[in-house]
């Protein structure tokens, strides 16, 4: 792990599109880190992969690589939702933004909000959101977002 730290300190590491063979590079197990996700077979991730693809540009699920491990460190997701308001304007939408436990405070979590943002803005978004808990509010406020109203959820399993 010390050349990983070494590795991000140095900020030589990219942010890159999910690629079909990170799912080998820990993707999901990165994942796991932030919510449940269930065992996927090669199949089921390849078909979810051509499927998320087919969307272009208005669906990019980003991560950095630790080029030393080989291991997939941080990842986030950002989909493009198109309105009739706001002269049928465009509003991104943030998710499932996670960063290893053995490289959270190395900036990767700015950096993968950071190139989602600039995404939505070279979409022609008119603003980004993403639903966060009390405990990451100071983070998502360090990379300039701003508290507004409250989420509400209803989940179906």
């Amino acid at each position: 792990m010390e050349n990983s730290n070494s590795s991000i300190e140095g900020n030589n590491l990219r942010v890159r599109k999910l690629e079909l063979s990170d799912k080998s590079k820990g993707f999901l197990e990165l994942l796991r880190q932030l919510t449940v996700c269930d065992s996927v077979s090669d199949k089921e991730f390849e078909d979810r992969f051509k499927e998320i693809s087919m969307y272009g540009d208005d669906h990019v699920i980003c991560v950095i690589e630790d080029e030393i491990s080989g291991k997939i460190i941080a990842s986030g997701s950002v989909f493009i939702e198109k309105k009739f308001i706001r002269k049928c304007g465009k509003v991104a939408h943030i998710e499932d933004v996670v960063v290893d436990a053995g490289s959270r405070g190395t900036q990767l979590g700015k950096k993968i909000v950071g190139f989602l943002a600039d995404h939505a803005r070279s979409m022609g978004c008119y603003k980004v959101i993403l639903d966060c808990g009390d405990e990451n509010k100071v983070f998502y406020e360090k990379c300039g977002f701003k508290k507004k109203e409250i989420q509400m959820v209803k989940y179906f399993v």
